[in-house]
């Protein structure tokens, strides 16, 4: 087992798994509280995250209710943990630079698909930890603001 890191150390590394990593869970609930958790395709976008689904799955319906998710990327010893708000936007309603950046880092393109709908997420609240040892510390983002 390594160090700890501090805080700085650990926004630093999410924010390289955020901006070069393209896979994230994400954990929705629907207002009666029916959980989904699916895999999907993101891309970092101006301290945001925006993801791709189809406008009939479960992600979209419980996100268009409630406007909140829960999305985890890492392995179990390398964690980046967000909760936040979203929203759902059709096709024309996503900026066209968000969109190519999307592509970009997803590696895909679901632009010409009409099935789909975009994500956009705003962290409120990011947890970073590796080990046991960084359990205690491990916010680094409270009320959409980083500590660090």
């Amino acid at each position: 087992m390594s160090e700890p890191r501090d805080l700085l150390q650990r926004k630093v590394d999410a924010l390289e798994k955020l901006s070069s990593e393209n896979d994230v869970w994400v954990a929705t609930t629907s207002g009666t509280g029916e959980p989904c958790l699916v895999p999907l395709s993101f891309a970092w976008v101006d301290e945001r995250i925006v993801l791709v689904t189809a406008r009939r799955n479960r992600t979209a319906r419980n996100i268009a209710a409630t406007g909140a998710a829960h999305l985890v990327l890492g392995p179990t010893r390398d964690v980046v943990s967000l909760e936040g708000t979203a929203v759902i936007l059709e096709s024309g309603a996503i900026a066209e630079e968000d969109a190519d950046r999307y592509c970009a880092q997803a590696g895909w393109d679901p632009r010409p698909v009409d099935s789909m709908v975009w994500i956009v997420f705003w962290p409120r609240r990011v947890q970073v930890w590796r080990e046991v040892d960084e359990l205690e510390e491990r916010t680094v983002m409270e009320d959409g603001r980083w500590l660090v």
